[in-house]
């Protein structure tokens, strides 16, 4: 068996972290966070910044995959909105590790 160096707590502040080390990520989250009472296209994001849609898509594709955000498919589009749960985890998480 092998052995575990990580706890489980310091492999999710890395994939928090991760999802956060680029600034359009950062951005599609302020983004989300603003426009909280509502989800929000990817056309409407698409709109605020000078990249291609295909970029953007990738960008989304890993915020969701580390659970910040969430989306709701409504062919043909997706709507995206901050994932609560997960971003509470994730600010008690940080917090604790810079505060330490």
């Amino acid at each position: 068996m092998k052995k575990q160096y990580y706890t489980d707590e310091q492999e999710k502040i890395a994939l928090y972290a991760k999802a956060l080390g680029n600034p359009v990520r950062v951005f599609i989250l302020d983004f989300l966070i603003k426009n909280a009472h509502k989800c929000c296209y990817s056309g409407d994001m698409a709109e605020e910044l000078p990249i291609a849609r295909s970029t953007l898509s990738e960008h989304l594709k890993e915020l969701k995959k580390a659970g910040l955000i969430q989306g709701e498919i409504n062919p043909p589009y997706i709507k995206y909105c901050i994932n609560r749960e997960n971003w509470e985890e994730a600010k008690i998480l940080l917090e604790r590790f810079f505060t330490r």
